[in-house]
């Protein structure tokens, strides 16, 4: 299609032509040269000028290298569908209906109107009437009421003292907290784990008739500007770096970023998260300094990472089910330290930072390796907000279970790095066994998550008994296994080629999950896309660095700030779940374009390297002065462009190997020029914005496995213990209970992309299973919980029962399944940190790790299964400990607390 460059892309109001007269000319603050401005680099949504980016209306304009504008607002209120799709929910969890099975309602409100449900019966499904109209918008401000009977739930309570959700979940009259609503539409959210501190999401019963109702102010029309229109530097950034080239954007950018590095730093010297987050997180601040921060503030970056260490050990974020060990992602901090000693050479710095890393590897391969798969557990890394990208069905225990691409990536490298530095300290012992393990994970991604049809990797094994691989892209996952090497150089080059990228960049994950609002999930965010650009210019592909460099370079310049993230289907800040501006490992990921992609700056143990990768629409002159290297300080100039070096000087004299070593000291000039020349244009797989299927809910009753049929669905695969059994159309096959089996369903729409799996449902003889109570086996509790099985519960801490000893008899010799009914109130599913887990022994020999994850404030009598360990078990009687060991310290230290209801042990073979 021919493309025609329109004025009202620089905010102009002609166009302008290569005979155009000087007379005729606007002033666009440029040389006469450069009367004719065309893009230097365009795609379907946006256009790159040397001084601007343009997307549809709106113009990011640089009017010098201290000083940018913007005209761009958000539009997100302009076109919300009158559609709203939502569901109750008690105690803010998802257990009015199934998944796939909202309320919908048709609000065709007139601008100023109101609008008004029918009253809705808690558990039944209100279905529209009629579509909504193509031509129908939501108008912003408009009140919706909202009323649900839930009479049958509160006679439940009265005359059960418990209310049974549809999927077999109970709910007690003495844990009823309040109704809460979900949705799809401004300010509703499915975010259920939230609904209890969000604003108006609760329904209220001010008469007792138990009818509960709220009015919500749908699509909210926010007056102020979300982003500001004008940037101009204000704070000093002298001290650091300066970068300049023939690009003013660019520039401009660069100096805005280095002005937001200023104001994330607190008064104590640690780097803040972004505005809206104060505090250093851990992954936030290890993605960030091996990115760039640490090259320029090595020493903040030092107490940043000191800040998230206790007991000589790496501190996990806050995530599902109380963080540790459900969240393993710690790790990444390794690679962080690393990166600080590669741009210092402190050997106290190494020595510390050694012993911090070992102690934590130490404890995650007691609590997360697998054997069997030789991968590590725990959640996506960064990824770490349950429902956005891991199915709803999936507990916290579950998600424990599931071994993830990006986590195993970081576990990965910190292994190559413990190695490198054990060499280094001379531990030939410690050194090589960090490298057998490293080597043993890199196997394991390579064997179990790498997909030969698509040609990149899966995104996570999950399941209960028996995992199966999801086959969505993940980003950051993908990225990291190019540039730690685990990918060799084919797979590297395919990854590249081959995973989804969309227009506005590479989303986090690839498709998307229905019914669950963007953040994650169709979310782009610049950190990952950082290192994403870095992975792409590492194979040599300028399609794929080109265009993720600009997609870096887009939001900064529209938004005026580095955001956290923003919607991966329209490019807009407005409509993630949670956003912040300057956000640190944002800021970082900008930085990182400029030292580590153009320049190629590669920080080794006694040397940096230099490695460039400058686009040819970005060919020229680029200068980078004032960069401080150990005890020496540079002033680079680079010349052309390409991804290898025709010539570089030191002081004017060829400096072998690109390399500058770790001994030099004081001010030297480095003169780069580029080959111009890229061998590899290559080629990225643009994809349109895709949801999938929701997952289906599956049962099994009188000999057949049964499904509700999925809208959008063209046929179902069903899996027996992770495996493809068989594909149909139907919705149900027979089965047969003649040993154990796990089956799920995964539902296919027309253009080929599949749900996740459904819920594993276990089939199998009533004989295969054992039950011993607890109670049976310590002191019976005194708390007055409920729900539990046989006579009472047993409570473990740090304090009672460290030690519970189980005497389990095996009908017959074989593997056999054991796991734990439990209770853990002490936090929300998706934060805070008091995650209880203790060691299985199978008499004195490890089984493996129990992970006991928080399953709601106060919760303690919503009870559910741990993960579960296979234990080979001898015929008759077998002794299992469940005991509390050193390395089953959680990230509260001092809370690790649950009630174990009994134990269960299922025969798999």
């Amino acid at each position: 299609m021919k493309k025609h460059y329109y004025i009202h892309a620089l905010g102009l109001a002609v166009l302008l032509s290569a005979t155009a007269c000087k007379t005729q000319q606007p002033d666009l603050g440029v040389s006469e040269s450069q009367v004719v401005i065309a893009p230097i680099w365009e795609s379907n949504s946006y256009l790159v000028f040397p001084d601007a980016i343009t997307q549809g209306d709106f113009v990011a304009r640089a009017l010098s290298p201290t000083e940018i504008t913007s005209s761009y607002q958000s539009p997100a209120n302009e076109f919300q569908s009158p559609e709203v799709l939502f569901k109750f929910s008690i105690n803010s969890k998802d257990n009015e209906m199934p998944p796939g099975m909202d309320h919908q309602f048709v609000c065709l409100a007139e601008e100023g109107g109101s609008c008004e449900t029918p009253l809705i019966k808690f558990g039944q499904q209100l279905k529209a009437t009629e579509p909504a109209p193509a031509k129908a918008f939501l108008p912003p401000n408009t009140p919706l009421t909202v009323r649900v009977d839930m009479r049958e739930v509160l006679a439940a309570f009265e005359k059960e003292g418990f209310y049974t959700a549809y999927n077999g979940s109970k709910v007690y009259k003495d844990d009823f907290k309040g109704v809460y609503i979900a949705g799809n539409t401004t300010p509703l959210s499915w975010d259920f784990d939230n609904l209890a501190s969000r604003e108006g999401m609760e329904l209220e019963d001010p008469d007792g008739d138990g009818i509960y109702e709220v009015t919500l102010n749908m699509n909210a029309h926010r007056e102020e500007k979300f982003t500001a229109s004008h940037w101009k530097l204000s704070s000093p950034i002298d001290h650091y770096p300066q970068y300049s080239s023939d690009y003013v954007l660019t520039d401009a950018l660069y100096n805005m970023t280095l002005e937001e590095v200023v104001k994330n730093i607190e008064a104590d010297s640690t780097f803040r998260t972004g505005k809206e987050w104060a505090g250093v997180w851990t992954r936030d601040i290890s993605y960030s300094l091996i990115l760039g921060l640490a090259a320029i503030e090595p020493e903040i970056a030092r107490k940043s990472l000191m800040r998230k260490v206790k007991n000589q050990r790496i501190i996990q974020d806050t995530g599902t089910g109380g963080a540790y060990p459900v969240s393993t992602d710690r790790i990444v901090w390794a690679t962080a330290a690393w990166e600080i000693y590669t741009v210092t050479g402190n050997q106290n710095w190494l020595r510390e930072a050694y012993e911090i890393t070992r102690n934590s590897m130490e404890d995650d391969l007691l609590n997360a390796f697998d054997q069997k798969t030789n991968l590590m557990r725990g959640e996506s890394s960064f990824l770490d907000w349950r429902e956005q990208t891991y199915p709803k069905w999936m507990q916290p225990a579950d998600i424990y279970a599931s071994q993830n691409l990006g986590t195993n990536a970081m576990h990965y490298q910190a292994n190559v790095l413990l190695s490198q530095m054990a060499t280094m300290l001379n531990d030939k012992q410690a050194a090589d066994r960090y490298s057998q393990l490293a080597g043993r994970i890199k196997q394991g991604i390579n064997q179990h998550l790498w997909q030969e049809d698509k040609g990149y990797y899966g995104q996570y094994l999950y399941g209960r008994n028996y995992l199966s691989l999801s086959p969505r892209s993940e980003a950051l996952g993908e990225a990291l296994t190019v540039l730690f090497d685990i990918a060799d150089a084919d797979r590297a080059k395919r990854i590249v080629a081959n995973t989804p990228v969309y227009d506005f960049g590479v989303p986090s994950i690839f498709p998307q999950i229905p019914n669950i609002p963007p953040y994650h999930n169709n979310g782009i965010w610049p950190f990952v896309q950082a290192y994403w650009t870095l992975a792409a210019a590492k194979v040599g592909n300028e399609t794929a660095t080109l265009e993720s460099l600009n997609a870096i370079y887009r939001p900064a310049a529209l938004f005026l700030t580095n955001k956290e993230n923003f919607v991966a289907s329209n490019g807009d800040y407005a409509g993630t779940q949670v956003n912040s501006d300057r956000q640190l490992w944002s800021v970082a990921g900008y930085l990182g374009m400029t030292y580590k992609l153009l320049f190629g700056m590669d920080f080794q143990a006694d040397k940096l390297v230099f490695k460039p990768f400058v686009p040819e629409v970005y060919k020229g002159n680029h200068r980078l002065n004032n960069f401080k290297y150990r005890n020496a300080v540079l002033d680079i100039e680079m010349q052309g462009f390409g991804n290898s070096i025709r010539s570089i000087t030191l002081d004017g004299q060829p400096l072998e190997g690109a390399a500058i070593a770790s001994s030099l000291t004081g001010q030297h000039k480095v003169q780069i020029v580029l080959s111009d020349q890229i061998s590899d244009k290559g080629q990225q797989n643009k994809v349109a914005h895709h949801v999938t299927p929701p997952a289906p809910t599956a049962t099994f009753a009188n000999g057949r496995y049964n499904w509700q049929p999925v809208e959008g669905a063209v046929n179902y695969t069903v899996l027996k213990n992770g495996k493809p059994m068989q594909k149909t159309t139907e919705t149900g096959i027979a089965v047969q209970a003649d040993g154990y089996a796990e089956y799920q369903v995964i539902a296919t729409d027309a253009a080929g992309y599949g749900s996740f799996a459904s819920e594993p449902v276990a089939v199998y003889p009533a004989a295969l299973e054992q039950v011993y109570e607890a109670e049976a086996a310590a002191t019976l509790a005194k708390q007055p919980y409920k729900g539990f099985t046989g006579k009472g519960f047993v409570e473990v801490s740090k304090k009672a029962n460290t030690t519970v000893n189980f005497k389990v008899t095996a009908p017959q010799a074989g593997l056999y399944a054991i796991d734990f009914r439990y209770a853990n109130g002490n936090g929300p599913i998706n934060t805070d940190n008091k995650a209880a887990m203790r060691t299985l022994r199978k008499g004195k020999e490890l089984a493996g790790t129990i992970v006991l994850p928080q399953r709601g404030i106060g919760e303690w009598s919503d009870w559910g299964y741990s993960n579960k360990v296979w234990v080979q078990l001898e015929k008759g009687t077998n002794q299992l400990t469940l005991t509390f060991e050193p390395a089953n310290e959680n990230m509260n230290f001092e809370i690790n607390q649950a009630m174990i209801d009994h134990l269960r042990m299922i025969r798999l073979q």
